[in-house]
């Protein structure tokens, strides 16, 4: 049997031979079945035997295995030289990247990034910001209203009344956060990233605004030659209040964010003096920007979570 065992030269008929010996019906089993009707010294005999068998199969197996492996690594050599295999590897989202651009870039100015609820009450995503109850600037945005009276906030601006609530003036923040109105299409969408820069002090400028801006819109779209278009506008927190168009590829002037000098009534419902202080306020949808950054067409697609259109344009 022991030479037969070093005959075989695959791991299926040494399996096959072992089932024979040791399986339920093998040789070797019955033997050991009937042990109990010899004597001593047969018993001694037989359990060497048994021991030997035992070892004889382990030690072909193993050398089996071993000439297997060999066989595979020859047959599947790996030129080194040769380029590696193109892996699948994740990137943050766009809306990430240019979270984190916009982020460093006004942190940059002096600006300290500030976050607040979503859920917002009437006080701080309205009345605060210079628009009571009767007012028709209520009817320019489609809110999302709440049973209690709440809302889910219409825009970062609560940031900056909570802000000014607590550390008065002078501040220099920009509040981020995800935004919420009843509006849906390629350019617009129920909820959106916003960001809101302010900066109160005693001797802030219109000419202040305008700097921080075109600086940060150059840093951010890393050109030093864009062009800006200033038109009058009118926003309930701001007075005077500005939209800010940025001129794009051929010669199209696209709307970038809505500005002005902070109302005097935002400051008096903040505790801050309008007879000391004054100052300015903007805001932009980040996810707008990432739009035309990026060369991204609509929206939409940048909440959809679609892997397959993050590669095609390049994420």
């Amino acid at each position: 049997m022991l030479g037969k065992i070093e005959k075989i030269n695959s791991l299926e008929e040494l399996q096959a031979l072992y089932a024979a010996t040791f399986g339920k019906n093998g040789t070797m089993t019955a033997r050991l079945r009937d042990m109990k009707n010899l004597d001593a010294a047969a018993r001694a005999e037989l359990n060497e035997q048994n021991a030997a068998l035992r070892t004889a199969f382990k030690t072909r197996q193993t050398a089996l295995e071993y000439a297997a492996l060999m066989s595979k690594l020859a047959d599947e050599k790996q030129d080194a030289t040769l380029d590696a295999a193109p892996e699948n590897r994740g990137t943050l989202h766009p809306l990430t990247q240019a979270l984190a651009e916009v982020a460093t870039i006004l942190e940059s100015f002096g600006y300290t990034m500030h976050t607040g609820p979503e859920v917002e009450d009437d006080w701080h995503n309205f009345t605060a910001l210079n628009t009571p109850a009767h007012h028709p600037a209520r009817d320019m945005q489609d809110t999302f209203f709440l049973p209690n009276g709440n809302v889910l906030r219409t825009q970062t601006s609560a940031i900056q009344i909570r802000t000014m609530e607590t550390a008065g003036a002078p501040v220099k923040i920009f509040g981020v956060g995800a935004t919420y109105r009843k509006e849906m299409d390629a350019t617009h969408g129920p909820m959106f990233g916003q960001i809101e820069g302010l900066y109160i002090d005693r001797d802030v400028t219109m000419a202040d605004l305008i700097g921080d801006v075109r600086a940060f819109l150059e840093r951010f779209f890393e050109r030093d030659d864009i062009e800006l278009r200033i038109r009058p506008s009118y926003f309930p927190f701001t007075d005077p209040s500005i939209e800010i168009d940025m001129k794009f590829r051929g010669g199209r002037w696209l709307e970038i964010m809505g500005a002005g000098m902070v109302h005097p009534n935002v400051l008096r419902n903040c505790g801050v003096d309008p007879e000391q202080y004054q100052g300015f306020a903007f805001g932009f949808g980040w996810d707008r920007l990432a739009m035309l950054k990026y060369g991204l067409p609509d929206l939409r697609e940048l909440y959809g979570n679609d892997v397959r259109w993050l590669r095609r344009y390049g994420f």
